[in-house]
């Protein structure tokens, strides 16, 4: 029997994806700064909420820059690899703050992590992944790959694949809501993309997600959506295919 979740019930309206792959940055835990906000992550909590009334099964993937970012450590003189387990461990603190906050939400959750820590959370196991989210829990996976090198957009793009999303959905943080001709922060003069090509994205270095990612998405058909997940409510319109919100690559 299926766990009881805000998702059960009739869906308030026809999603364009009946599974996601929602891939969040540490940066937006820390709101922007070093830590966990926990405003922060109750809003993004609760997004995750409103995409599971839709019926739209959520696994979400973490990064964990708010806590430590292995490429900072191996610019400090760390081995690489060491500072890079640092991080996949950060993603584990991140990913144990959000479930606590959806299952406040009742919203059952289960963290699953490439690095074995059976005492705090299950070992990624595709098969048993796939059964969670069939069950309307949300799959939050933590610990990146499980082997340094890899920034935290390649696992999210595999387990996509491997778990059969329709899609990546990208949320990032400090108003940026989309893909801009360059940096907004910077440029004045950039605008916002309702739509790009994959090719388009690695020809012009737009910073979309790792070249990695961007590739493995392009070879496997994945699209990625590219949004602001601090604005109440984009979740819900990214998945509604609302005009404007977000930038999408395929």
């Amino acid at each position: 029997m299926a766990d009881a979740s805000p998702g059960s019930g009739q869906p308030e309206t026809t999603p364009r994806w009946p599974r996601i792959v929602l891939k969040l940055s540490g940066e937006a835990f820390g709101g922007g700064t070093y830590g966990i906000d926990g405003t922060v992550v109750r809003q993004l909590a609760e997004e995750i909420v409103s995409a599971r009334r839709m019926d739209v099964d959520v696994a979400v993937v973490i990064g964990g820059g708010n806590i430590w970012r292995g490429m900072h450590g191996a610019g400090a003189g760390m081995d690489r690899a060491q500072a890079d387990y640092m991080g996949m461990l950060a993603t584990v603190i991140n990913g144990l703050a959000l479930q606590d906050t959806l299952e406040q939400l009742h919203q059952p959750t289960r963290v699953m992590t490439a690095l074995h820590m059976e005492q705090i959370a299950e070992p990624y196991i595709r098969r048993r992944a796939l059964r969670h989210l069939e069950k309307g829990r949300v799959v939050i996976l933590a610990g990146g790959l499980g082997a340094p090198f890899f920034t935290t957009d390649t696992p999210a793009a595999l387990r996509a694949a491997e778990l059969s999303a329709g899609a990546v959905v990208k949320g990032t943080h400090g108003g940026v809501d989309g893909v801009y001709t360059a940096d907004p922060k910077l440029d004045p003069t950039a605008t916002k993309l309702d739509e790009i090509t994959y090719m388009d994205v690695l020809n012009q270095g737009l910073g979309v997600m790792d070249p990695t990612s961007i590739t493995f998405c392009m070879d496997n058909g994945l699209p990625i959506v590219v949004y602001d997940a601090l604005t109440e409510g984009n979740l819900g319109r990214v998945l509604n295919g609302e005009r404007g919100v977000g930038t999408l690559v395929r």
